[in-house]
Formats: C-alpha cells, sequence, structure tokens
C-alpha cells in the first residue's frame, strides 16, 4: 500500500505539478528586516561580509541558534514558504544563511528581497510586509553554487597569522571542522573555528598548505579534501581562491 508521503513524491515527480511537496518538513515563523537595497548585510555574524551582502542575489537570512548552529549553520539553504494559500506562493523563496537572529517562535528573518519572494503576486508584498512575521514551513536543500570557495581574511598577517572564511560549501552540507597538514610533522592541524564561518590559526605551517573539511549531511560525516594543495606558500589577507572540492 503507497504511503501518503510516497504519494506526495509520486506527485511532485511524475505529474510536475508547480506546488513544491513539503511533507515531512518544518514549521515556523519567520520575519524580515530591511536594508536600502533590499539585500543582505556586510556585518553578519557568519563573517561572509560583502560577498555576505548579495550571495544568492541577495535572498539571505539570519536563522536562530538552533538552526545557526554556533556557525556550523553558515552558508546553508532552505527552501521556505509561508502557509497563507491565498497570500503566497507554492514555491516561496530559497535562502542562504549568513547571519544569526530570531524573535519569539521564529526561525527565519529573512532579507527584504527574500520576504517579498513570499507573495503569490507582485501586487500582494504590501499586504505580506503589512503582518510582518508569517507562518512558513521549510526544508534543507542544496545552493547548487559550484566549487568551495576560500577567502583569506583580511585580518590575516602573513606569515604569523592566518584565518580563512569558507564560502559556497553547498547549502546541504555542514562544515563542522577545518584542518591544514603540516608536512614537517606528517600531521593534521585543527583550525580554531574564530566564528561562524571563519576558521583561524596561530603560526601556521610555512609553504603551501592542504585543507581538509570535516563534513556533515544528514547522518553522514566524512573527511573531504582536495588531491593538491589549496593555499599557495606566500598567501595575501584577501584573496580569494577557489578549490576543486564540490558539496551539495
Amino acid at each position: 500500500m503507497i504511503s501518503l508521503k510516497n504519494n506526495c513524491i509520486f506527485l511532485c515527480l511524475v505529474l510536475l505539478l508547480p506546488t513544491l511537496c513539503y511533507s515531512g518538513n518544518y514549521v515556523s515563523r519567520a520575519a524580515y528586516y530591511s536594508t536600502p537595497d533590499g539585500m543582505g548585510i556586510p556585518t553578519g555574524a557568519c563573517g561572509y561580509g560583502e560577498n555576505g551582502k548579495d550571495v544568492n542575489n541577495g535572498e539571505v537570512c539570519a536563522a536562530s541558534k538552533r538552526l545557526y548552529k554556533n556557525g556550523a549553520g553558515c552558508g546553508a539553504c532552505y527552501q521556505v514558504r509561508c502557509k497563507d494559500k491565498g497570500l503566497c506562493s507554492d514555491e516561496g523563496t530559497k535562502v542562504v544563511v549568513t547571519d544569526t537572529g530570531e524573535g519569539h517562535g521564529t526561525d527565519f528573518i529573512l532579507s527584504y528581497r527574500a520576504y517579498a519572494k513570499l507573495a503569490k503576486q507582485p501586487n500582494m508584498t504590501q499586504h505580506l510586509f503589512a503582518k510582518g512575521v508569517v507562518e512558513v514551513e521549510y526544508r534543507r536543500v542544496s545552493c547548487k553554487y559550484g566549487n568551495l570557495m576560500l577567502k583569506i581574511h583580511e585580518h590575516s598577517k602573513y606569515p604569523h597569522y592566518l584565518a580563512i572564511v569558507v564560502m559556497n560549501q553547498g547549502g546541504a552540507t555542514d562544515i563542522l571542522a577545518v584542518e591544514v597538514y603540516k608536512e614537517e610533522t606528517k600531521e593534521w592541524i585543527s583550525m580554531r573555528r574564530a566564528y561562524g564561518a571563519v576558521f583561524d590559526l596561530s603560526s601556521p605551517p610555512s609553504g603551501e598548505l592542504n585543507v581538509r573539511f570535516l563534513t556533515s549531511a544528514g547522518a553522514e560525516t566524512k573527511w573531504v579534501q582536495s588531491d593538491k594543495a589549496v593555499i599557495p606558500a606566500e598567501w595575501k589577507a584577501g584573496a580569494t581562491i577557489e578549490t576543486d572540492i564540490q558539496l551539495s
């Protein structure tokens, strides 16, 4: 006998209905914040800087502590839609976590642009904003960025202090830890999670650096690394590095 959940999957895959199946997903509330351009802010707790302002076309959010996970939730992607069928679209909006913040029973504080995407029609956005807070249902999804990116944080001081910002992590995968390889002693050295998606290390090893990431996707936890050195020997603060690692 086919379950209700399987029926929902069948309808989504076979009938190709535009409505998303949210069976088995989570219910919460969402509010919004405003900026002059309606996009994100460059001072979010994840440490993305300007990238946190316009990543995903500015459709970003601050997540509750429960979803922020002390920074491990940075870069997570969620499909969020409000439950008012007369006012809100079936698809909702896909947002990237770039900050942390919450209100009473609220897991998401969406950027103005992301909140507006909840509306069924453009002329309904004013009614949506008048509500201020809406009931939503959401699910974790992949962002499908491309390759994992590292940015050498502006506060890095070559060669004595190295801080990196992990970006484009995929959205459905959390990064729990980061380590660099010390060739002289043949060992992996843990970087500290300074805050958000920023990891740092005093007195980093010299030369090119191999980097590996402890990732978590659902129940699966594993180390992921490139086959080649990721950080150049003479790294510079502010530099952005594209790896050949791709996460979901």
